[in-house]
C-alpha cells in the first residue's frame, strides 16, 4: 500500500491540524466539511500556523507555499472516495461517524484505506459497518497535531497486518512516533488522561479545592505543563464527557462514572475554550476561574 492522496473528514481543530502535517510532509490533501465557514477557518489557521513555522526557521517560505498548494477543500463527501487514505476527524459521536463512513462507501476505490481519529470509540465496531474492515484502523492524533509527536495506532479485530504496516510507515513519514494500542475503550492516552481530568472535576465538585488551587497543585506539585481543569477546557469538556461515557459504558466500572459537575457544565454549553467558558471564562483578556 502506498499513500499519496489523503482525504480528511472534518475541518475542526483536529482536522485542520492533520491536514497541516500531511501537506507539509508531501501528501496531497483533500479537506472536507459540511460547513464552508469551517473550511475557510481551517485554511486560515493552517496559513497562520505555517507562517509561524517559517518565522521560527522550521521551514522556508518556498516550502510553505508548496505545502499550502497541496491542500484542496470540498463540501462533497463523495469527492474523498478517490483518495488513497481517508481520515475521519469528525465529532466524537459514533452515530455521526457511522453516517460518514456509510456516505463514503459508494464512492470509495477498492484500495482506499479508512481510518478514524476517534479518541475512544471501538474501532472494531466502526469497521464492521463498512465494506472493508480489514482496511480500517484507528489513527488517533494528539492535539495540537503539528506540535504533538504521538499517534496512537489501533487495530480492530479484522485489521490486516498489511494495513497496520502501511500506516506505521505513514506515521514515520510525518516525523511522528507511533504507539500501538489494543481496541479497548479510550485506548492508552485517554484511558489514563481523561479519568484524571474527571477526578479533578470531582475534587472541585466536592470542595477539595477551587479551580486555581487544583490546577496549580498539579502544575507545581506534579510538574504538569497544564492543570487538569485547564486541560479539560483545552480538549473540550463535551469531548471529555463523551470519553468518560464510553469508558463507563464499555468497562462497566463505577470508577469511570462522569462527575456530575462535568455533566452540568456541558449541559450549560460551557465546553471550554471553544465556547468561551468552561472551568475558566475566556471572554476577557485573561482566563478567569468560574469556581
Amino acid at each position: 500500500m502506498e499513500f499519496r492522496t489523503v482525504g480528511i473528514v472534518g475541518a475542526g481543530q483536529m482536522g485542520n491540524g492533520i491536514a497541516h502535517v500531511f501537506a507539509t510532509s508531501g501528501y496531497q490533501v483533500l479537506l472536507n466539511d459540511i460547513s464552508q465557514d469551517a473550511l475557510n477557518d481551517a485554511i486560515g489557521r493552517i496559513q497562520k500556523n505555517t507562517a509561524r513555522q517559517v518565522s521560527k526557521g522550521q521551514m522556508s517560505e518556498e516550502d510553505r507555499a508548496t505545502a499550502l498548494s497541496r491542500i484542496r477543500t470540498t463540501r462533497e463527501l463523495g469527492d474523498l472516495g478517490g483518495t488513497d487514505l481517508v481520515i475521519e476527524a469528525a465529532t466524537e459521536r459514533e452515530q455521526i461517524k457511522d453516517q460518514i463512513f456509510a456516505g463514503l462507501q459508494p464512492s470509495l476505490e477498492p484500495h482506499t484505506v479508512l481510518t478514524s481519529n476517534t479518541s475512544s470509540i471501538s474501532i472494531t465496531r466502526l469497521a464492521a459497518k463498512t465494506d472493508r474492515p480489514e482496511k480500517f484502523m484507528g489513527f488517533h492524533f494528539m492535539n495540537p497535531v503539528p506540535v504533538m509527536q504521538l499517534v496512537e495506532l489501533i487495530r480492530g479485530i479484522a485489521t490486516s497486518p498489511e494495513t497496520y504496516a502501511a500506516l506505521l510507515k505513514v506515521v514515520e513519514s510525518l516525523g511522528k512516533t507511533a504507539a500501538s494500542a489494543e481496541d479497548y475503550p479510550a485506548f492508552i492516552v485517554n484511558r489514563i488522561l481523561i479519568p484524571m481530568i474527571n477526578e479533578a472535576c470531582y475534587a472541585l465538585y466536592e470542595g477539595v479545592g477551587n479551580v486555581a488551587s487544583i490546577d496549580a497543585s498539579m502544575k507545581l506539585g506534579a510538574n504538569h505543563p497544564m492543570g487538569p481543569l485547564e486541560l479539560g477546557d483545552f480538549i473540550g469538556l463535551d469531548t471529555c464527557l463523551a470519553i468518560m461515557n464510553v469508558l463507563h459504558d464499555g468497562l462497566a466500572d463505577t470508577k469511570y462514572r462522569p462527575c456530575p459537575l462535568l455533566v452540568k457544565y456541558v449541559e450549560a454549553g460551557w465546553a471550554g475554550r471553544k465556547s468561551g467558558r468552561g472551568f475558566y471564562d475566556y471572554r476577557g483578556d485573561v482566563p478567569v476561574p468560574t469556581r
